[in-house]
């Protein structure tokens, strides 16, 4: 027996179908006359992101995605995002359009790979730019496809929903099939193997062919797929429905989380703020996709159940709360330690977030007298997507270019905190201007190393500093950090104190530091021991880039092999009268 939420969805199914006849032929939709069934299409696809996997190969000169090289990493952005969006805009009468925006993309996309590879540590996270073009790329190609360049804000709201998930789906597939390609070419080189012909073995070892084997099997996989969008528009609808299942029990749980909220007051976020932002954010991302899974593409094809409606409204309305509770416990680290490269993307996300909700919240409202029949406030939404994306899409490409420096911000924003005496120069964290906010932060670090006091003098020691810290630690931390050395020696605990300011994985909380054998040509050699387990070191660090790491020792071969027990006498260390697990030497 179905339930009333199956009973109500299979009551629309009549509605939608003669919706769907209706969207077909609709010029300008993804499933109409811009879209049409081409027997070639996987052929070529597959062609052509062969060929181009095969000159990412070359450009990247065999290092794949881990260029190094900023003109490299530029050719390679350039080949990838302008062939991926070549191949998902591509048709047989409508070619030119679809070459110029890869093109464009392809360009911008470059400019941006050469900037993150080749502007070094001269940039704070520059990764986060290059996500910021991803973003507005993966916007932007489905408001192409829906013809948002030629009608702007009067594009249908299914057209550009359907063009999206239909990238979605359909690129999902695509990479699900190139996972399967992959797997029946390691059983076929299996197999093979079992007659000693490794060819495919081989071959699979080549990177050159992996690049070539993927973009084959992706773009043939893309090509099947496009060419069966009828197929993907009834999957989506099927997506659709099971979201909206879930949307029940995740409206639930919010309002009563935020009811509990009011009752209790916010406080325990703030004392969770590490972990409070991003779990209250992917909260707000998981109501708006079940939302939008309620709302759907028209009044036609939203779910006219009352308990899904219901649903969808709470989940409509709890993304502000969230997001502004979020906000806030950002906004409470940003107080306390100021401004980073990190913090300042966080607030970019949580803006958009709040721009969501905000929008979300002024549709229903708007929506609130429309007849329910009429499902204004869902009318309202579906109006408002289309503005946010298009708003978004032009906010993410105008962060991903060097317009704004998030470092030189950063930089401005924590030594404001040291002058003004909000931190002292023994708790300010020197290590994050040399190594964490690019050419800016070392500027500013320069700055601070030519005054006076323990302030130059500890600007001074972390531009010493040669290799980035695993984890960094003050001043004061390093000064009260609970550590004991054996022997008591000023300089030696000097030593190790420099040395877990710049390892912090080596003494987490407190530890002991043991001198393990006596001094030899200015260098200590000690044991970190925490808990049931240390770490030998050599004080101060020698450089091992050259020496061979590992021992190699004759392996045990042929019935001739002499095997025995023998005793072999060696230190550890004790605590508290108890061995380590395992002795200091080693060897």
């Amino acid at each position: 027996m179905l339930s009333p939420i199956h009973q109500s969805e299979g009551i629309e199914g009549g509605d939608r179908r003669m919706s769907d006849q209706q969207t077909a032929q609709q010029p300008g939709t993804i499933a109409g006359e811009s879209h049409s069934e081409w027997a070639l299409r996987p052929w070529l696809l597959g062609a052509v992101l062969a060929a181009a996997g095969l000159a990412i190969h070359f450009s990247g000169g065999g290092a794949g995605p881990y260029v190094k090289v900023g003109w490299r990493a530029a050719l390679a952005a350039f080949l990838f995002f302008g062939s991926l969006s070549f191949a998902f805009l591509v048709e047989r009468e409508r070619w030119k359009g679809a070459l110029v925006f890869a093109l464009g993309t392809g360009v911008v996309m470059a400019g941006l790979a050469w900037r993150a590879v080749g502007g070094g540590d001269s940039i704070a996270d520059p990764e986060y730019g290059f996500f910021a073009g991803v973003i507005a790329t993966g916007l932007a190609l489905p408001m192409y496809q829906a013809g948002f360049h030629r009608t702007r804000f009067a594009t249908p709201y299914r057209t550009l929903h359907e063009s999206a998930w239909s990238d979605a789906i359909s690129g999902a597939g695509a990479l699900a099939f190139m996972g399967a390609a992959w797997l029946m070419l390691a059983l076929m080189a299996e197999l093979f193997h079992l007659l000693k012909i490794d060819f495919l073995r081989d071959l699979m070892n080549k990177d050159w062919f992996g690049w070539i084997w993927s973009g084959a099997a992706f773009g043939a996989a893309l090509g099947v797929l496009w060419n069966e969008l009828k197929i993907i528009g009834t999957l989506q609808r099927l997506v659709m429905v099971v979201l909206s299942i879930l949307a029940v029990p995740m409206a639930l749980g919010l309002a009563l989380f935020l009811l509990a909220m009011i009752v209790s007051g916010p406080d325990v976020l703030w004392e969770a703020t590490r972990s409070a932002t991003p779990i209250l954010l992917t909260c707000a991302a998981g109501a708006w996709v079940l939302a939008n899974a309620i709302v759907r593409d028209s009044d036609d094809d939203a779910s006219h159940n009352r308990v899904l409606r219901i649903a969808g409204l709470v989940l409509a309305l709890s993304i502000l709360p969230l997001t502004v509770f979020a906000a806030i416990s950002l906004g409470t680290r940003v107080a306390q330690y100021g401004l980073s490269p990190e913090r300042l993307w966080g607030l970019v996300a949580i803006g958009v977030a709040c721009a969501y909700g905000l929008a979300w919240l002024v549709a229903v409202l708007r929506g609130w007298r429309g007849k329910a029949q009429s499902g204004g406030w869902m009318a309202r939404i579906r109006e408002s997507n289309i503005h946010l994306a298009a708003a978004i899409c032009v906010v993410a490409l105008f962060l991903a270019l060097p317009i704004l420096d998030f470092g030189a911000i950063s930089a401005r924003s924590q030594i404001a905190r040291l002058e003004s005496g909000k931190v002292s120069p023994d708790r300010f964290d020197y290590a994050a201007l040399r190594w964490d906010f690019g050419d800016a932060g070392r500027r500013a670090l320069a700055g601070l190393a030519s005054g006076k006091g323990d302030t130059a003098k500890f600007a001074k020691e972390a531009q010493a500093q040669k290799n980035r810290p695993y984890r960094t630690m003050t001043p004061a931390e390093v000064t009260d950090f609970l550590i004991r050395v054996q022997p008591s020696d000023p300089k030696l605990e000097k030593l190790v104190r420099d040395y877990i300011r710049d390892n912090r994985w080596a003494c987490n909380e407190a530890c002991v530091a043991i001198e393990t054998r006596a001094p030899r040509d200015g260098k200590r050699h000690v044991a970190i021991v925490q808990g049931r387990s240390f770490a030998e070191v050599t004080l101060p660090e020698a450089d091992t880039s050259g020496d061979v790491l590992a021992k190699e020792y004759p392996s045990v071969s042929g019935p001739d092999s002499k095997v025995e027990i023998r005793m072999i006498e060696k230190r550890y260390i004790f605590v508290d009268g108890k061995p380590l697990d395992r002795p200091l030497d080693d060897d």
